[in-house]
Formats: C-alpha cells, sequence, structure tokens
C-alpha cells in the first residue's frame, strides 16, 4: 500500500478494478484507494497475473502493508501471503521468493525494486521503523525534489515535526515526521532528487549503525543516496560551492530559505506561514486566516489547538494586502548573446513540467480530440458585470461570470460532465470545475467544488485564493483533485482563440478567448459587438458532436442572458 498523501497512514479499497486472475499491463488502473484527503486511482507499474488482493472492498491497509500480488499464472503465493499479512488465500503453483517483492510492491518504476530482488538475504528497509521512504505527495509523483531540510543530522525529531520541504511535480509540501527519535541520515541534499519509495532518511536512537540500512538502499535499485554523518551535517548555507550552485540553477527557489537557515532549526521564508496540515484544514473550516494566529509549536508553527483557542479580534488593516509577490527568478532570456556567436541556456526539466509533458502528451495521444468552437455576444454581459461590480464587495471577473455559466450548463448537460475511466465512463452529479492557472514553471489546475451552487462572488473569492496559492506555491493535492470538467482563459492575454487538451480524466475542455469589438449585425443594422469566442475540446470516447453542441448552446444563452444565472 503506498502512501498517496502526506498524511495518509492507511488506505481503504474503495474499489478494485482487477479480480484474482486478470491479467494485468502496466498502466492499469488496479484499484480505487480513499486516503484522508481524497479517494485516489492506483495504476500498475508492472505486468502479470493478479494473484492476490490484500484487502477486499472497503477494507483498510496500513501503508507498506501487502496490498497484491502479481506475478506469472500458476504461481503459488502462499507463502508469500503468509510472510507478508500472516496467511491468507492464494492461487496455485510455484512463486521464488526473491522475485516476490518486486510483484507485490506498487514502486514508481520497476527498476526501483527493493533490495531483496537482487539479494535475498538483504535488509527489508521497507519494514523498519527507523526508515523514512520518499512518499507519493500527488497523484502523479513518481519522484520528489529536496526543496530543503528543517532538520539537520544529530537533530532530535519529535512526531509532527517538519522535516523536510519537498518539491513535487505540482507543489512545494511540508512533510512531517511520524515517529519521534533522533535524525540519523539523510538521502539527498538540498535540490537533489529521490524516487518515491527510495530512503529519504533514518530516524532512530542516537548511536545506532545505520550502515547496513544504507547499504541495502543502496543495493535495492533506484538513486544511491548521500550518506551523511553528524560530523558532515552542515547548513544548507555552507554547502559546497557545486551543491549550492546547483541548488540556485535547478531549483532557485530553495535558495532564499537555505540562506535563512543558519542551523536549520528556525523555518524562515517571507510570506510563509508555518501550520500543521490539520491546523491549515481546520482554519479553512472555519474561515481564519492563519496569519493572524499564534503559534505554540516548535519555531512558532501553528497547530490544531492554536485555531481551536483562537479569538478573532481586532486584526490588522493591512490584512487586505495581498502576500509580497516571490522573488523573480532567473531566465534564460536575461543573458544578451554576443552578436555572431552561438549562445544558449540548459536548465533541468522541472518536476511539474515533465508531469504536464507526460500527462498532455498521453491525452492527446489517446484521447480522439474533436473540438467545437462558438461566438457569444457579450454586450449584456459587460454591462451586467458592470453593474454587479457597483455593489459587490469582490471585483467579478469575466472569467467568474464565465464559470458560473459552465456550472449551470454542466447540470443540463450531464454527458459533457463526465470522466473517462478505461472500461467505464463516470457521469458526475456534483459539478467540480478545474481553473487553469499559469505559474512559472508550468501549470496548475486547482478545483473549484459543487461550482453550481456558489454565487459569483464566492467563485471570484475561491479563484483569487487558488490563483495567489499556485503563484506561492502553497497548493495542496486536495486542491487539484477532483475536477469533473476544466476551463482555460487566455483572453487576458489578448489571445482570440485557441484550443486547450483535455485534462483526464475529464471528457472537456474549455478555452476562453477574449472579448473583442466586432461588427456583428442587429435587427439588419451593421453595430459594434462585444464578441468572445469558445472552443470546446471533447474526448470522443464520450461525448459525441451533438451533445458538445447542445452544451455550448445552453453555455451560450446563459452568457447573452446573464441575468438567467441569477434566478
Amino acid at each position: 500500500m503506498p502512501r498517496l498523501s502526506d498524511t495518509m497512514t492507511e488506505g481503504v479499497i474503495a474499489a478494485w478494478h482487477k479480480n484474482v486472475g486478470d491479467p494485468v499491463k502496466k498502466g492499469d488502473l488496479l484499484a480505487e484507494i480513499e486516503t484522508d484527503k481524497a479517494t485516489m486511482e492506483l495504476e500498475s507499474y508492472q505486468e502479470g497475473v493478479l494473484l492476490h488482493r490484500g484487502a477486499g472492498d472497503g477494507e483498510k491497509l496500513q501503508v507498506n502493508d501487502l496490498l497484491a500480488i502479481l506475478g506469472k499464472a500458476g504461481e503459488d503465493v502462499t507463502a508469500l501471503v503468509a510472510e507478508h499479512s500472516g496467511g491468507g488465500g492464494a492461487v496455485a503453483s510455484e512463486a521464488p521468493k526473491e522475485e516476490a517483492p518486486a510483484a507485490a510492491e506498487t514502486t514508481p518504476k520497476e527498476e526501483a525494486a527493493p533490495a531483496s530482488k537482487s539479494a535475498p538475504s538483504a535488509v527489508d528497509i521497507s519494514k523498519m521503523e527507523e526508515v523514512v521512504l520518499m512518499p507519493r505527495l500527488s497523484d502523479t509523483m513518481t519522484e520528489g525534489v529536496i526543496a530543503g531540510w528543517n532538520k539537520n543530522v544529530g537533530d532530535t525529531v519529535k512526531k509532527g515535526d517538519v522535516l523536510a520541504e519537498i518539491e513535487t511535480d505540482k507543489a512545494t509540501m511540508e512533510l512531517e515526521s511520524y515517529k519521534d527519535g533522533t535524525l540519523l541520515y539523510q538521502g539527498a541534499k538540498p535540490g537533489e532528487k529521490i524516487q518515491v519509495n527510495d530512503l529519504l532518511c533514518i530516524i532512530g536512537k542516537e548511536g545506532m549503525d545505520i550502515d547496513a540500512i544504507v547499504s541495502a538502499a543502496k543495493g535495492g535499485g533506484g538513486s544511491a543516496p548521500q550518506a551523511e554523518t553528524e560530523q558532515e551535517a552542515t547548513p544548507a548555507s555552507k554547502e559546497a560551492p557545486e551543491a549550492s550552485k546547483q541548488t540556485e540553477t535547478a531549483h532557485p527557489q530553495a535558495a532564499p530559505q537555505q540562506a535563512a537557515q543558519p542551523a536549520q532549526q528556525e523555518v524562515v521564508n517571507e510570506g510563509r506561514i508555518i501550520a500543521s496540515p490539520l491546523a491549515k484544514k481546520l482554519a479553512e473550516e472555519k474561515g481564519i486566516d492563519l496569519k493572524y494566529v499564534k503559534g505554540s509549536g516548535d519555531n512558532g508553527r501553528i497547530v490544531k489547538n492554536d485555531v481551536d483557542n483562537y479569538k478573532p479580534s481586532a486584526q490588522p488593516q493591512q490584512a487586505a494586502q495581498a502576500s509580497p509577490a516571490p522573488e523573480a527568478k532567473p531566465t534564460p532570456q536575461t543573458v544578451q548573446a554576443p552578436a555572431g556567436q552561438v549562445s544558449f541556456d540548459e536548465v533541468p526539466v522541472s518536476q511539474m513540467r515533465k508531469v504536464i509533458a507526460k500527462r498532455l502528451a498521453e491525452s492527446l495521444f489517446t484521447a480522439p480530440h474533436f473540438y467545437l468552437t462558438m461566438s457569444i455576444d457579450m454586450d449584456s454581459a459587460v454591462a451586467g458585470r458592470a453593474k454587479l461590480n457597483e455593489t459587490s464587495k469582490v471585483k467579478i471577473s469575466f472569467n467568474d461570470l464565465v464559470l458560473k455559466a459552465v456550472a449551470l450548463s454542466l447540470k443540463q448537460h450531464p454527458k459533457v460532465n463526465s470522466s473517462w475511466l478505461g472500461d467505464k465512463i463516470r457521469y458526475n452529479h456534483h459539478v467540480n470545475i478545474g481553473v487553469a492557472v499559469a505559474v512559472e514553471e508550468g501549470l496548475l489546475v486547482p478545483v473549484v467544488r459543487f461550482a453550481d451552487t456558489l454565487s459569483l462572488s464566492q467563485i471570484a473569492v475561491q479563484v483569487k485564493e487558488f490563483a495567489q496559492k499556485a503563484k506561492d506555491k502553497k497548493l495542496q493535492p486536495a486542491d487539484w483533485e477532483g475536477s469533473t470538467f476544466t476551463i482555460s482563459n487566455l483572453g487576458m492575454f489578448g489571445i482570440d482563440q485557441f484550443t486547450a487538451i483535455i485534462n483526464p480524466p475529464d471528457s472537456c475542455i474549455l478555452a476562453i478567448g477574449g472579448i473583442s469589438q466586432e461588427p456583428v449585425v442587429k435587427n439588419g443594422q451593421v453595430v459594434p459587438g462585444n464578441i468572445m469566442k469558445v472552443t470546446l475540446s471533447c474526448d470522443h470516447r464520450v461525448v459525441d458532436g451533438a451533445t458538445g453542441a447542445a452544451f455550448l448552446q445552453t453555455l451560450k444563452s446563459y452568457l447573452e442572458e446573464p441575468l438567467r444565472m441569477l434566478v
């Protein structure tokens, strides 16, 4: 059972998509796993036959417990099941022990198999209490980059302390410790990568011999961690020049933090609030702005009790001020190329860019896209928005109007509000709209949930908050999971019309162009009109042309008569 969120300790089998005896291909959906934050799909990383399932639908498994065994048809897995789960059913024939862990593990890469595959007698680090493996912090994460360590080798660690900040493909997230002890080993330095399920660190009793663990980790495939001792442990700001240079070029956002941590005991990051995930969730539910809550945890960290005991008093008038903009990162374009001389810069591909490339390429080349474009008369919307903003406490944008109109249209056209799941189509009764947000490293898609039930003001607030969190790299998995439809708006950049690639598993995405003044015919007269063009990208496996066209007609009717949205 993989760790599918930063706080997950166990998972519930929401549904199996493969039965014992079924053939499984790499990329097939094995099961849906309910974590503490969301229900996520688990894909197979290898091929074979499903020989054993570690739990039935609705049952729980602890992280790293036996979830499934894949192997050759007819193999006898009785001994393996008994070894890893104390018994259970099996299929038949023979299963060499040294091959079993590779079939049972759900590692992100076939080559990243546990040490027991290559050396049956080696230490199985995944079962050791002192070992912390790199968790999967998003549904698409295969590796993480150490943005910065908050603890040094030799430091005392308590349960709930922030060990490190991990840069995933979508955000930089805090990793909390699940145990007490002393940090004995770090698997990588700031700026370096670690594969999911590889050795991240070791937390145990002071003086413990860690050589066997480190050796087993290196022999088990994946990235070979850099061993550190207490004497070698230095603050990030005192790294060797080569390491500092690598951190600055590959991950410049980590540099300010490293410079501000003389002994990495304090978390000093301008404009950033340090709080536990539970405190953040509780504050969001209560509508409390954490910048006004005083933390009682380590280094002023906000915990659950601080939120529970918070009393809103006089908040500073600076509440309305936006968070300070993140420091601009150097870009290759800032360097002037000498005349007549070939010159270029090369930068490593970021985690986010890797996943964007992988997912959108898969979407475009596996989903049969077709496109429907419609022109919408926005005269009434332009006039209506101006009147709304005369009284609204929150500025309503055209994007907010479109989002509301899309949400209401989806309720009338459930086939467009659907998800392609390979062997079935899910028709969603709820409307969760993903809003594509451009950030410096790529693209994020936070989700406005139950958008059809929200007012325009509520939509405006949520979209603005998500946009700021995306730019500050503070979005969490719960913010971007579970969309049923996506919109992408480039109108503010002066783009008249474009097509977008579907964000799987959604079946459609709407590309919104800018509003431009064009000559239109009204009542037999040519007059200036405010025209906006939208293009719906559809997955033909789910949505047919007539279905997509009917959806656009409904959307057009709402935007051309926006008062209908307020009824």
